[in-house]
């Protein structure tokens, strides 16, 4: 690389020297030594107008392997912060200074500071490094050595997706168990060696699926996940084992994605992280001072104090800047003080800027610190490649080369290849590996072309020498050494505190993990108020609404059933809310393992803290609920018995919160979780004792009431209500007329429990003979109770600390089942997430190799056109802000035009307004198509591709553009033409080899290719937007993609694209540019020129610094004109631009657009909203819906097991139910717990409802492709099939089971597999549309539910409703279960059991049957001795109509009229889904504009 001219403005950005010497010298020398002179007219700001380019001024500093880097000095981010920060310490006591500012690595290098203040940083840390010695602290570091390194990692044995057919296929399953049992392993790296010291940092490229994930997980020790790592990895004296086991939090690897908690702030992630790893000797600061300290320093250097208090965030909560959260990671990174870090692909989605800051930051810790910096970067620019020390190209595994950065591109010269023109040295360094991408330099003819031959010349040439040297200079020097190991244990174990375990990698003890989590938990509990509150809010309103329908419920017998009701839905509603938690729990998992892995606290105690803190939140729930429902009922008013039912709901609820949580943490996937947990809740609940008593239960599972813990609890409650209970007894036989004189003696309660001549029943033997419950037995049940939640909390916590891992997919492309088109190699690349594991055999469309005779797009001719376009937002509370300010320009046909600026400059908002995709705000100006107004399917004539690539990831590729062929082309075109544009399009695209690959499983570039395809095979006739297509690609990616669009624009297509970070290579491809600066103002409009002559002359005449010779000139114009977080500009550019004569020209160009010949109006060619016909729109979506749902065989299992395993549980627990008074009540609980299924069967089908629903809204709607109401339609007729079949199977495997009669079987048959699932369908999709994500519909789902399954006259009968009976009539399941009852028990007779006979005793001298004959004419029952004349056996009920009619208010004569109306429910919800989905998602703005608040 060719040293460039220095300019003054970049004398504080200081280099080393160039030097072949290895040192591994501490930093010491540096601090003792001399003062470090600072110039006196240096000024701090400068620096941040023009990044250093390649200016080299020799600095002071430890010197380093070979290497001449950028350097960067501490306070550019933030010099203000920096320089306050210096002035605080100087006003501080010698001991405050130097335990206050306490250097965040356990190095002792200067912070280098520059100011004008009489005081420096460097004295400051002489200060701590003398400070440090006095107590003893010795500072420690550690470089990498490695040679021989091979990793061997498990491929997929095949590479097609599933369907539901190919689950239940035995020859795809006999395939599947032969490949687990002989799984196929490949090499992902083999062949390494080098060296990486401290204070280096190296930088690591490849193409994806090459291995540089792998590699940086190998040297960061994280090698869980490969089958195998062979060779020698060195950490000094260290063994990898040692260093995994011991001293784990000396190494940290970041991913690519920053996870942390959303609603902690900033300040409390980075002090976490350091309360976290603060070490044992401090000198004189305690653990809070030395953490604050530390947060303080960092946030200072990486410019982060103005975000200290703000949440980090996620998509849910707003948050910090994807820049700022980057930094974030960083700091996190630094505050556990680690001497080896390792950054995956961590400049995804940054721009140019932004990345480059990213790595400026990494530079001021490897040197300030004395870390091992390792990183891998995709698209890195010229800037940011210079401030790496060594470099490491990898090719398809294996080591193209290892060595000085400097060094590395004039290799690959000498090699045989040379770089593009303005090719930035890390894509050419990557370009090298690609036999498409890379150039052979004329004349030499024997370079090497495979990986092999890379890897064999690399360590035959004189860098491989070198290397090899380096490597064994080390060995001996460093490796082996016991006084070094020694050394580095001692100073290790200085910092652990007194009580951790000598084998522990956690600095502090168990009690300071705790401590410091469940701050931590409090905090995110805190941040995250709403949910807090919506619980609480949730406990509040059921108490309320139960305990209305259960008010002041009568100490009389006829309340009995009720008060069993009430009590247990209390004991389930606390046990069971839980269940919400799951997603959370999965949620913040990765955070988990990553912090384990960074050795801050174990797994386990953050579940330990979860429960911990969690307590008092239980107990303030349970005590509002308890009070609310306890005194609305009027259960018994003493205060043992409410402080016992207190204590049960408190027990249960924390019991059953450590159950839910503990299925969290055993399963690694969420789906397999909430199956198992909504089994277990079915379990839970029928087996409490309630729906079915104890008696009644058949052996083979009546265990299971003995491991329930809800069954312990239920008993207590029941039997600690009823113990006190003598109720007056609601039905005396015999009563009324002709019975008005007899005495209580002749009388008898017809309740269980009651005694002859007694006018009350005693609450306990009623409970005692209808349950089986005893109260004596309340304390064991306590215990019990308490048992199973230590059980449970302890399996929590086992899991949690051993079953970290997260169920990870693997980025294989997987094809449909016997496609031919296979000519795609898959390698199966497992350790590369989100990298494609795919290499393409043929060409891809480049300038290199013109592929202009496959295209054959429509050639455009009309030039689009905007003029003074303005937009503003309104701002609800503020003043309106103004996005884009009089934009004008114009696009046209063959022409390639980028849209550039930084990040917030307006690019995609522009694009938005101008592809009239905007639906908020207020847009003036013209937009033009030659001239003359846009036609009304404008939509229609022009693609759009945005940045997010929204597919249906079921959908093959192929499919995926028929369908866009088939709505967006005119009905006119014959089919056969359609598909064969689509095959075209293919070609074009350069996916002819992944049309049958599933789009859900490409990687990110062939994704980006579809989604251009999909716009393409629409025929789009005016022009094609696209929003950052090169996004989070790498650069040879996003170089295919954008030689791809160049030759679609020299056929004639008019593009414009938005743009962030290109390299000079990929902005060479564009014609003409659009430049913006924040505030949507334009800079520069017009050609870019040759070689960008045209641009850079622009900005040079009017004033900017000269651009030099081997600068990017995307990145040289985004920093004159001040884009980036820290950078600014001393012109206005926007002003300059207004006045320039180049402006004058666009407008006068414009004009003459607008007033000249330059073309004919374009029609309207689409006179309806959409190109194709309702009909047609609706049979495309339901083939489309049909096909995602049958290759999605998780979810229909999911949904068909749940039937068959709930039909027959249900069965079998309600066994051939007799026909006593209690079998038939058995059957009628086994009809509710049976339609009770239908909460979570509405719950999955939510999920593919609102997923389907988002590919509608961001990508299918605005392109005007079809009707929502064709959406709509297909979604209800897709889901109706499967669940129909699921309840078939429903009926099958419980109707017979429970006992019903054939006979009766045809109408329930109508009612459970057609009503039924036609019902929960059309409600769970009425609900998902009004909710905007599957959180909240299940929340809504379960709320409404509740109100159905309350009031349907089962928990509560109707005549105990009193106020609340208009809502039972409500009810659709009112209607379902009468008709389902009434039906299948209705006209039958009941024959008592022998404990629910009633003894009477008859007056003298009258038989039996004398006596009880006028009662049983009028109210039923009948007797079994009527010739006795004492101890008459009398039993209440004959008929079951008699005992559905007294107890539930359910008629056999109503079963016609109940199917009618569960049909009109149906059709009222069918209309309630296009209702919701029209005013929640379609209607934009208000219903009534009148009471909108005017404005000023």
């Amino acid at each position: 690389m060719s040293e460039a001219p220095t300019h003054i403005p970049l004398n504080d950005i200081v280099e080393e020297t160039p030097s072949g010497s290895v040192s591994r010298v501490p930093s010491q020398p540096t601090l003792f030594n001399a003062e470090i002179s600072t110039s006196g007219d240096h000024n701090p700001h400068q620096h941040q107008e023009h990044p250093p380019v390649a200016a080299h001024p020799v600095t002071m500093g430890r010197k380093r392997g070979n290497s001449s880097v950028s350097r960067v000095d501490i306070d550019f981010f933030d010099p203000e912060g920096v320089h306050q920060l210096q002035r605080t310490l100087t006003q501080q006591h010698e001991e405050e200074k130097v335990e206050g500012r306490r250097s965040t690595s356990s190095s002792d290098r200067t912070l280098g500071s520059k100011s004008d203040e009489p005081f420096d940083f460097a004295k400051t840390l002489r200060r701590i490094v003398r400070q440090r010695e006095e107590h003893n602290i010795k500072s420690r570091s550690l470089g990498i050595g490695f040679s021989g390194l091979r990793v061997t990692g498990v491929t997929t044995a095949n590479s097609y997706y599933d369907t539901l057919g190919s689950l239940v296929n035995p020859k795809v399953i006999m395939e599947n168990i032969q490949a687990a049992r002989h799984p196929s392993f490949r090499n992902i790296l083999s062949g390494f060696e080098g060296v990486l010291k401290p204070g280096e940092m190296l930088l690591v490229l490849g193409s994806p699926g090459s291995g540089c994930s792998t590699l940086l997980k190998t040297l960061a020790n994280h090698r869980q996940e490969y089958h195998a790592v062979e060779g020698d990895v060195h950490y000094d004296s260290i063994t990898p084992d040692d260093l995994s086991k011991h001293f784990r939090g000396d190494v940290q690897y970041c991913p690519e994605d920053d996870v942390h908690f959303p609603s902690l702030s900033v300040g409390e992630t980075l002090s976490f992280a350091a309360a976290a790893r603060t070490p044992r000797v401090r000198g004189d600061a305690s653990r809070k001072d030395f953490s604050s300290g530390t947060t303080e320093m960092l946030a200072t250097i990486f410019g982060l104090r103005h975000t200290l208090s703000t949440p980090v965030g996620d998509n849910a909560i707003r948050g910090v800047s994807g820049g700022e959260k980057k930094r974030v990671s960083i700091a996190e990174g630094l505050a556990s003080r680690a001497c080896i870090g390792a950054w995956d692909n961590s400049t995804r989605g940054l721009d140019a800027s932004t990345a480059l800051e990213f790595v400026r930051a990494l530079r001021i810790a490897t040197d300030n610190f004395e870390q091992t910096t390792i990183v891998s970067i995709y698209q890195a620019g010229e800037s940011l490649y210079e401030y790496f020390d060594k470099v490491c190209v990898i090719y398809e595994g294996r080591m193209a080369y290892f060595g000085v950065a400097s060094e590395a591109k004039q290799y690959f010269i000498n090699m045989g290849y040379e770089p593009a023109n303005r090719q930035t040295t890390a894509d050419f360094l990557v370009a090298v590996t690609d036999p498409n991408a890379r150039i052979p330099r004329a004349g030499v003819t024997n370079q090497p072309r495979t990986a092999a031959e890379f890897a064999e010349y690399f360590l035959n040439s004189k860098q491989g020498h070198q290397n090899r040297a380096e490597l064994d200079a080390y060995l001996d020097e460093f490796v082996g050494k016991s006084d070094k190991k020694e050394a580095y244990i001692e100073s290790a174990r200085a910092e652990f505190a007194k009580n951790t375990r000598k084998s522990s990698p956690y600095l502090l003890s168990i009690p300071q993990q705790v401590k410091i989590v469940m701050h931590r938990r409090a905090q995110i509990l805190i941040g995250n108020k709403l949910n807090t509150g919506l619980v609480l809010f949730s406990y509040i309103f059921q108490a309320v609404i139960i305990g209305s329908v259960f008010l002041n419920s009568p100490e009389a017998t006829s309340a009995y059933f009720s008060r069993g009701g009430v009590l247990f839905f209390a004991l389930l509603f606390s046990a069971l809310s839980t269940m919400a938690e799951i997603p959370a729990l999965y949620s913040q998992r990765p955070i988990v393992a990553r912090h384990q892995k960074s050795a801050l606290y174990h797994p386990f105690i953050e579940a330990l803290a979860l429960t911990l803190v969690d307590l008092p939140i239980t107990i303030l729930s349970t005590t509002v609920f308890a009070i609310i429902l306890y005194f609305m009922v009027g259960l018994q008013k003493s205060a043992d018995q409410f402080f016992v039912f207190f204590l049960f709901l408190f027990i249960m609820a924390m019991t059953m919160k450590g159950w839910f949580r503990a299925i969290a943490a055993a399963f690694p996937s969420e789906a397999t979780a909430q199956s198992f947990a909504g089994i277990s809740i079915l379990m839970l609940t029928i087996y409490t004792g309630y729906t079915i008593p104890k008696p009644s239960m058949i052996g083979a599972l009546r265990w299971i009431t003995y491991i329930n813990p809800l069954k312990y609890g239920f008993e207590s409650i029941v039997t600690n209500e009823f113990r006190t209970l003598d109720g007056t007894c609601s039905n005396l036989v015999p009563q009324g007329a002709g019975y008005e004189n007899i005495s209580l003696a002749n009388q008898v309660c017809a309740t269980v429990g009651a005694l002859p001549g007694e006018g009350t029943v005693n609450g306990d033997r009623f409970v005692g003979l209808s349950y089986g419950f005893k109260w004596s037995d309340t304390w064991m049940n306590l215990g019990i109770c308490i048992a199973f939640g230590v059980a449970f909390t302890a399996a929590l916590l086992i899991f949690t600390e051993f079953n970290s891992s997260t169920s990870v997919d693997s980025a294989i492309t997987l094809f449909k089942r016997g496609s031919k088109a296979r000519a795609v190699k898959a390698t199966g690349d497992d350790e590369e997430t989100g990298a494609t594991n795919e290499k393409i055999p043929e060409k891809l469309a480049s300038p290199t190799s013109p592929t202009s005779e496959k295209i054959a797009a429509p050639r455009m001719t009309d030039i689009f056109s905007w003029k003074d376009v303005t937009y503003i937002v309104p701002i609800p509370g503020k003043e309106d802000r103004m996005l884009l300010s009089n934009v004008s320009g114009y696009v046209a046909p063959g022409k390639l035009t980028a849209l550039m600026g930084e990040s917030g400059a307006g690019k995609t908002t522009l694009l938005n307004v101008l592809a009239q995709r905007t639906d908020t705000g207020v847009v003036t100006g013209d937009r033009l198509v030659n001239g003359k107004p846009l036609p009304a399917d404008f939509q229609s004539q022009s693609g759009y591709c945005q940045q997010m690539d929204t597919h249906v990831p079921q959908a093959t590729v192929r499919e995926a553009l028929l369908f866009s062929a088939k709505l967006r082309q005119p009905p006119s075109v014959p089919l056969s033409e359609k598909e064969a544009y689509v095959d075209k399009c293919l070609d074009m695209c350069g996916l002819t080899a992944y049309a049958d690959a599933s789009v859900g499983s490409l990687s990110i570039e062939h994704k980006k290719r579809t989604t251009i395809g999909v716009e393409l095979a629409a025929k789009p006739k005016l022009l094609l937007f696209l929003d950052e297509p090169t996004s989070g690609l790498d650069s040879q990616s996003a170089w295919a993609i954008m030689s791809f669009l160049r030759t679609l624009a020299d056929n004639g297509q008019a593009i414009l694209c938005t743009i962030h970070q290109p390299s000079a290579e990929l902005f060479q491809v564009f014609d003409r540019m659009l430049l913006l600066r924040k505030g949507g103002q334009t800079v520069y409009f017009g050609d870019i020129g040759a070689n960008a002559t045209k641009l850079i002359s622009y900005f040079e005449t009017n004033g900017a610094r000269t651009c030099l010779s081997h600068e990017n000139p995307a990145e040289y114009m985004l920093d004159v004109i001040g884009a980036g977080a820290t950078a600014s500009s001393a012109q206005n550019w926007y002003e300059i631009w207004k006045q320039s004569p180049e402006s004058v020209r666009v407008q006068e160009e414009l004009d003459e657009i607008t007033n000249g010949n330059t073309g004919a109006a374009v029609s309207t060619e689409i006179h309806s909203e959409f190109a194709t016909k309702w009909g047609y729109q609706m049979w495309e979506l339901l083939k489309r819906n049909s096909e995602a749902h049958w290759r999605d065989p998780s979810y229909l299992m999911a949904k068909l097991t749940l039937n068959a395993i709930g039909g027959l549980f249900i069965g079998f627990t309600f066994f051939k139910s007799k026909d006593s008074q209690q079998g038939t009540q058995n059957k009628l609980f086994a009809i509710f717990m049976a339609t009770i299924l239908s909460v979570p069967l509405s719950n999955q089908l939510q999920v593919p409802f609102i997923k389907m629903r988002s590919v509608y809204e961001i990508r299918e709607r605005p392109s005007r492709m079809y009707s929502w109401t064709a959406l709509v339609a297909s979604q209800i007729l897709i889901e109706l099939p499967w669940n129909v079949l699921g309840s078939f199977i429903l009926f099958i495997t419980w109707y017979w089971t429970v006992g019903f009669e054939n006979s009766r079987a045809g109408y329930t048959f109508l009612m459970m597999v057609v009503a039924y699932p036609f019902y929960y369908t059309t409600f769970g999709l009425a609900v998902a549309a009004m909710a905007p994500s599957a959180e909240i519909a299940a929340l809504l789902f379960s709320l409404l539910f509740s109100f159905v399954l309350t009031f349907n006259g089962v928990l509560q009968p109707y005549r105990e409703l009193g106020w609340w009976q208009w809502m039972y009539r409500l009810s659709p399941y009112t209607y379902l279960i009468e008709g389902l009852l009434g039906q299948a028990i209705g006209k039958q007779e009941v024959n008592c059991a022998a404990i629910e006979f009633v003894t009477i005793t008859p007056p003298s001298g009258q038989s039996c049957g004398e006596y009880m004959n006028s009662y049983i004419s009028a109210a039923g029952g009948y007797l079994t001795n009527a010739d006795a004349t004492s101890d008459c056996q009398f039993c209440s009920v004959r008929t079951t109509d008699q005992f559905l009619g007294n107890t539930f208010n359910i008629f056999y004569d109503h079963h016609w009229r109940n199917f009618g109306i569960m049909i009109a429910f149906i059709f009222f919800n069918v209309f309630l889904v296009f209702s919701m989905t029209y005013i929640f998602r379609i209607h934009k703005g208000s219903f009534l504009p009148s009471f909108k608040r005017k404005k000023n």
